[in-house]
């Protein structure tokens, strides 16, 4: 979940900062056929450009910005037993997933929590808190890591980002489209680009970025099911089932600290309202496992 909030929210702030350039360098000036008209098709692909581009550029620093966000230390030599532990079980779970060895951090949260990012399969960062390490059993822990390792492998990072690309897309082009019917119906300009068309479209920049939102974190859901199932099958149904119980226990306690707001997306649990949630009930993940016919 750390993951994909993080993601999210980088992504929509680029989009903000690509549509405020987009005003101020004049760029649009040529999707005004004749000064009067809209060049759709023009509009259109100048969006996919944007829309790509601030995806992609996410994509490309989710691995730097997920470790500065939550000061994780990259193990570079283990220096104890349990960071020993660490390094050699995301080795064996990497090549029984078919993956490059990550980087493997630790975060010095005292709450449970793991997240795993990078921009292919090959070259990604795993990282679990030190709350998780100390408090639970290799059992659990291993299935939470496996968790993780499955987002890696099932290339859920490069699939948001093409997601989120294509959402990116539309939500510029229709941003402009209500920014021209505002400046031409409601402000009354019947030439080139003015004013209104310009606050107009920075506003539904954000508006539309943010039901976008949406969208993203409902196919964020339905990867939490893949990774479950992943985290089942490289450690045991059994020890990802108690994993998940133990964080549900743990969240119920109020012992529980969520990521930080950039990085919810990103970890194995979170707590966001239901339309903006990237991860399902805890209770629904526990049954899905316990009843994967369903």
């Amino acid at each position: 979940m750390l993951r994909i909030g993080l993601f999210l929210l980088t992504n929509l702030a680029v989009m903000v900062l690509a549509g405020i350039i987009f005003n101020l360098l004049g760029i649009q000036g040529i999707l005004d056929a004749n000064g009067v008209n809209l060049n759709l098709s023009g509009l259109l692909l100048l969006c996919a450009i944007f829309g790509f581009g601030g995806s992609l550029i996410s994509l490309l620093m989710s691995k730097t910005i997920a470790r500065m966000s939550t000061r994780t230390q990259i193990i570079q030599q283990p220096r104890n037993a349990d960071e020993q532990w660490l390094v050699e079980t995301v080795r064996e779970l990497a090549q029984k997933a078919g993956i490059g060895m990550p980087d493997v951090g630790i975060f010095p949260m005292p709450q449970a929590n793991a997240f795993a990012t990078g921009w292919n399969r090959n070259d990604a960062l795993v990282a679990v808190s030190a709350g998780l390490l100390q408090r639970f059993n290799r059992d659990e822990a291993r299935a939470v890591i496996g968790h993780e390792i499955g987002h890696v492998a099932n290339g859920d990072m490069v699939t948001l980002a093409l997601i989120q690309g294509v959402v990116n897309t539309f939500v510029m082009f229709c941003a402009r489209l209500v920014g021209f019917f505002v400046d031409r119906v409601l402000m009354r300009n019947e030439q080139g680009l003015g004013i209104g068309y310009y606050i107009t479209s920075i506003i539904m920049d954000i508006v539309f970025g943010a039901f976008a939102m949406i969208v993203v974190a409902w196919f964020s859901r339905r990867r939490e099911y893949r990774a479950d199932a992943a985290g089942a099958t490289l450690a045991s149904p059994q020890s990802m089932i108690a994993a998940l119980q133990r964080i549900k226990a743990e969240s119920e306690s109020g012992s529980e600290q969520p990521l930080p707001s950039n990085m919810k997306a990103f970890g194995i649990f979170g707590n966001m309202g239901a339309l903006m949630a990237t991860h399902p009930p805890l209770e629904d993940r526990i049954l899905a496992l316990q009843s994967p016919q369903r």
